[in-house]
């Protein structure tokens, strides 16, 4: 499982944000970040999908590297 950042443009309403309940929105001067766990590219896919459906742009889309552990 993977980690993505995906930046929005506008602040996304709690209604919209609900429909992404894996993932953390935080709110910013007009855009939105939403950063969860993503299960595979089929659930990647399925997001975006989603979020294009519902008529919002996304600017930023990027994987965050795994935290490796000291040592």
């Amino acid at each position: 499982m993977s980690r993505y950042l995906i930046r929005v443009e506008g602040e996304l309403s709690p209604g919209l944000v609900s429909a992404f309940p894996q993932l953390t929105a935080d709110l910013e001067i007009l855009q939105t970040v939403l950063m969860g766990p993503v299960e595979d590219a089929s659930e990647l896919t399925g997001i975006i999908n989603h979020l294009t459906a519902l008529g919002v742009t996304i600017v930023d889309l990027v994987r965050i590297p795994d935290e490796k552990p000291p040592g």
